[in-house]
């Protein structure tokens, strides 16, 4: 019992060893996305653009989807997160143009 027990506990330490690394490959993919959003931003601005492109975003949240989908990942969580990265990336985009 306690030899399974301890496998359990090492596949355990492996599994939130490779959650870690991941995460943090998600924050430092989103800085990046960001950053470039952020540049977009600053154009937008610079050439009294809207700060949002209702075309774009529901064409990038199709592509996210069929991603997911690829990918084995609910289609509808991606959507969730897109929409969010969206709406934070459209509340920047306001700002700057203040």
């Amino acid at each position: 019992m306690m030899d399974a027990e301890a496998k359990a506990a090492g596949l355990l330490k492996d599994h939130r060893l490779s959650i870690d690394r991941l995460d943090a490959i998600l924050v430092y993919t989103l800085a990046e996305r960001f950053k470039h959003t952020q540049a977009v931003g600053r154009l937008k601005a610079e050439h009294d653009l809207p700060p949002s492109d209702p075309a774009r975003e529901a064409t990038q949240i199709e592509r996210l989807q069929a991603l997911a989908k690829e990918a084995d990942l609910d289609p509808e969580f991606a959507k969730k997160f897109l929409t969010f990265i969206i709406g934070e990336v459209i509340r920047h985009h306001e700002k700057l143009q203040k």
